[in-house]
């Protein structure tokens, strides 16, 4: 049984949250939560490019989101730039749902909080959708690795 790891994946992630607000407790738990879950699992391709495995750099510039992909080895593979415009209602219905669902966990029944999670995860899925398609082309990936990444970039656009 072969049990090496695909080289099409991330090793490891940074987030350059230099200039951003301190994160709430809630929103320090979901950018721990996604950067485990995407070094544990993820699928991440740069076609035509360096092979992987990849360390990936998310940051924001000049009002972009920036992708600053590396080898494993440290060397440049790919840089994207990508407008935040198609995100930004996304981003802004994530937070304040999740800050319903944060809300809803600390004083409602369970009936209600599933309720709350079924729209949170409904707006994190639509987040992961925009993201591949603005990545199309550029970088290959699945679902789970493009909501987790989805995360992350909610964490570098969170103003306190």
């Amino acid at each position: 049984m072969d049990t090496a790891l695909p080289p099409d994946r991330l090793i490891d992630i940074k987030l350059d949250a230099a200039g951003l607000a301190a994160p709430t407790p809630e929103v320090e738990q979901e950018r721990k939560v996604a950067m485990f879950d995407l070094l544990e699992e993820n699928v991440f391709a740069l076609p035509g490019r360096a092979a992987g495995p990849y360390r990936l750099n998310l940051a924001m510039r000049e009002r972009r989101l920036v992708f600053e992909v590396r080898t494993e080895a440290d060397e440049a593979a790919a840089e994207f730039h990508l407008s935040l415009s198609p995100f930004r209602q996304i981003i802004k219905d994530y937070f304040q749902i999740c800050e319903s669902y944060f809300d809803a966990v600390k004083r409602l029944p369970p009936s209600q909080i599933e309720a709350i999670d079924m729209g949170r995860r409904g707006i994190h899925n639509e987040g992961a959708r925009v993201l591949k398609e603005r990545l199309e082309g550029k970088v290959e990936t699945d679902d789970q690795t493009a909501r987790r990444l989805f995360t992350l970039i909610c964490v570098l656009q969170f103003r306190g």
